[in-house]
C-alpha cells in the first residue's frame, strides 16, 4: 500500500483535476478509509470520527466522482466505501449473506495472473474490452457459520 502521504497527494490532484478542493472534511474521510482498511459504512465511519451524517454522504460523494473512493454493495442495503483500488493494491472481497460484512482479500500472484487470463478470454469471446476486473465471493463469514 502506498504511504499515506502519496494517497493525499493523488486524491488532491485528483480533486483539482475536477475543480474541486481538498477539504478537511475531504481528507479526514481519506484518513478514515486509510485506517479502517477495507469496506466500510457509513456508520462504521461516523464511529471513527464524529463527523455530520450529510457531511459524510455529500463528501463521499464528490471523493467517488474523483476516483478516490469506490462504492462496494454487499448483501444488505448499506452501501460500503472503500479507497480506490490504484491508491492501495488489487483485491478482491469476500461477502457475508448473512450478516452483511464485506472484507477484503488477496490471492497469490500466481492465481491472480490465472484469473486475468480466464477474464480475458472470457471478455474476448464476447468481443468485450475489460479494464480490470473485480470478484466477490459469497456465503457465510466464519461467525455467521458457526452459529
Amino acid at each position: 500500500m502506498p504511504a499515506e502521504a502519496e494517497i493525499h497527494e493523488a486524491a488532491a490532484d485528483r480533486l483539482d483535476d475536477l475543480g474541486q478542493k481538498y477539504t478537511t472534511g475531504r481528507r479526514t474521510l481519506v484518513d478514515v478509509l486509510t485506517g479502517l482498511r477495507g469496506p466500510v459504512t457509513i456508520d462504521a465511519i461516523r464511529q471513527e470520527r464524529a463527523l455530520p451524517l450529510s457531511s459524510v454522504y455529500r463528501n463521499l460523494v464528490v471523493l467517488e466522482e474523483a476516483g478516490i473512493v469506490r462504492r462496494v454493495n454487499g448483501v444488505d442495503e448499506a452501501p460500503r466505501f472503500e479507497l480506490a483500488e490504484d491508491l492501495t493494491e488489487h483485491h478482491h472481497h469476500l461477502v457475508c449473506t448473512s450478516c452483511g460484512k464485506v472484507e477484503d482479500f488477496v490471492v497469490p500472484p500466481g492465481l491472480e495472473r490465472a484469473l486475468n487470463r480466464a477474464v480475458h478470454r472470457a471478455a474476448e469471446q464476447k468481443r468485450f474490452h475489460t479494464s480490470g476486473h473485480q470478484l466477490d465471493l459469497v456465503g457465510l463469514c466464519a461467525d455467521c457459520h458457526q452459529r
